[in-house]
């Protein structure tokens, strides 16, 4: 069983409060847009950190990070990426990869948008946590918690603060 913290869009901006949400998650999974490399060492520094880059994100953080992380956790098998649309309007480019082979979990930011939705025709759960940065014309800050456990999410909450 793992314990869940996944966030997107911090647009360089760590909000402290993301510690004492994620206190508890074993892991932190970042959907892109981190903005600059001292997110993705705060977050490292913290919790282990599965993370994408996203379209705001330069050359250091693309040197570190893939554009697409598919993987097994706890019998779940998730694919994150940044731009990925939602069931019915999936990006062309991760719609054929969900086409070929659709993860259980397909997990997706920049459209500041918080979404949870199951996609009935292939199958998966997607989510999208929002975002969790300053930057961008939402007007409430969103992550996600859950836990995986045996190729099943549980215990969805949605976190959201202005």
């Amino acid at each position: 069983m793992k314990r869940i913290g996944l966030l997107s869009d911090t647009h360089s901006f760590v909000d402290e409060r993301i510690f004492t949400y994620f206190e508890a998650c074993d892991e932190i999974w970042h959907a892109g847009d981190l903005g600059n490399a001292q997110v993705l060492d705060q977050l490292e520094a913290f919790r282990p950190v599965r993370a994408v880059f996203g379209n705001i994100d330069g050359p250091e953080l693309r040197a570190r990070l893939p554009e697409n992380l598919r993987f097994d956790c706890e019998g779940m098998d998730v694919l994150i990426t940044h731009i990925g649309g939602y069931p019915g309007k999936y990006a062309p480019r991760i719609r054929l990869l969900l086409q070929a082979h659709p993860p259980k979990l397909f997990v997706c930011g920049h459209s500041h948008i918080l979404k949870v939705m199951y996609d009935k025709t292939l199958g998966l759960l997607h989510l999208n946590p929002g975002a969790c940065g300053k930057e961008g014309f939402h007007k409430v800050q969103t992550v996600l918690r859950f836990t995986l456990s045996q190729g099943r999410i549980s215990d969805l909450e949605v976190v959201e603060w202005k």
